[in-house]
């Protein structure tokens, strides 16, 4: 067992983390500042959950700010990454997290909603994720700090894998998550840029709200889900720190999917 005075795992780090104002980023957010970081909290358009999620950071003993911007304009992006570098002199981790659902069936689909959600939830990304290894390439390795010079968690889905009819938009969307991420990896490890993604299953949080409203509603949910409980944002946030540690040093190009079993298609249970 570590001593005492062992540091958190992510001493000493700065994060950003985009849309962690609510759902999963917020929950995000609240664990890489549990584990010592410091934490860049983005938000699209309402401050006061954002401060709030800074100040449950604060309280738990480590700094964080609040940093409006739209993750799918470059402009905003770049100011993004400016205040964090002006307020804590680097970033050493980015949690790509932000992403919506404008559904409607494909026939019905509007190319509005069609590119909204690939703004936010692809583009963005890339946005986001380039200039961090920016960053990390012209800063390079602190070893003292952590073993890669820089650490990249993409938020993706399940349906990076699984379709999903009604949501083509968004399942397009973290289908493309999945390749981008991959193939940046497989770009920047020689670097020594670590990039992954976190693939969630069915968490609580408001953007699935509607598919567990009434018990009905979650009862039919849960048969999606092996291990018989919906997913909790504080889930996803353990696997975030672990995936921006030097405990997962050698993990890189790779979805870790945390989703109470949804991959396993209990549909196929007693052959179908």
């Amino acid at each position: 067992m570590p001593g005492s005075d062992a540091r958190p795992l992510l001493h000493s780090q700065i994060a950003i983390v985009t849309g962690g104002s609510s759902g999963i980023g917020a929950g995000v957010a609240r664990a890489l500042g549990a584990a010592g970081a410091k934490v860049v909290v983005n938000y699209h358009s309402e401050a006061g959950p954002a401060n709030e999620v800074v100040a449950d950071i604060e309280k738990a003993g480590s700094e964080a700010i609040a940093v409006q911007a739209d993750v799918s304009k470059a402009a905003d992006v770049q100011r993004l990454f400016a205040a964090t570098i002006e307020k804590f002199g680097t970033v050493h981790i980015l949690v790509s997290n932000s992403g919506i659902q404008k559904d409607a069936a494909f026939l019905d689909m509007t190319l509005e909603d069609w590119q909204r959600v690939i703004d936010v939830n692809l583009t963005g990304q890339f946005l986001c994720v380039q200039a961090a290894a920016r960053e990390f390439v012209k800063r390079g390795v602190q070893p003292e700090i952590s073993k890669a010079a820089g650490k990249i968690i993409c938020m993706s889905s399940v349906h990076e894998i699984i379709p999903w009819a009604g949501h083509v938009n968004y399942a397009a969307s973290k289908g493309g998550v999945m390749l981008l991420m991959k193939s940046v990896a497989q770009e920047l490890a020689p670097k020594k840029i670590r990039i992954n993604s976190i693939g969630p299953g069915a968490i609580a949080t408001p953007i699935n709200l509607e598919a567990r409203d009434t018990p009905a509603e979650e009862k039919d949910l849960l048969k999606l889900i092996p291990y018989g409980r919906i997913g909790e944002a504080a889930d996803i946030g353990k696997v975030a720190v672990w995936l921006a540690s030097d405990e997962s040093d050698y993990v890189t190009g790779t979805t870790l999917f945390a989703d109470g079993g949804m991959l396993l298609y209990p549909g196929f249970v007693g052959n179908g």
